[in-house]
């Protein structure tokens, strides 16, 4: 599901809201998780998950092209735990599972002369 997906799904279940106010609540509420992982601070959904930010400290690595050895600059990432509530919903079967989405590339596709 991709952003547009979620508000139109939101806007199907609430038609006595307006389309452009569901979107506005939706990216304030992604905006507001990304300005506190910004600045470091832990995000939890009760239920659904946690999202922190993890350091990464700066490291020797290698170019797979060229073994090569680089430096590789310390970064921040952001990390999601998934809650208990999730998992669980996740692992026991109460939704249908969905066959997985098999994408495929340009090469894979061409036709055959």
């Amino acid at each position: 599901m991709i952003k547009s997906e979620l508000i139109a799904k939101i806007a199907n279940a609430n038609p006595h809201l307006y389309h452009r106010d569901i979107e506005r609540i939706v990216n304030v509420i992604f905006d507001e998780i990304v300005d506190a992982l910004a600045r470091g601070d832990r995000v939890e959904l009760r239920g659904f998950g946690a999202f922190t930010v993890k350091h990464r400290p700066p490291r020797t690595g290698r170019n797979p092209r060229t073994g090569q050895s680089v430096s590789v600059e310390e970064k921040f990432v952001p990390f999601f735990k998934t809650g208990k509530e999730l998992r669980e919903r996740l692992n026991s079967g109460e939704t249908e599972k969905p066959a997985p989405k098999r994408r495929t590339s340009a090469k894979a596709v061409r036709a055959e002369p």
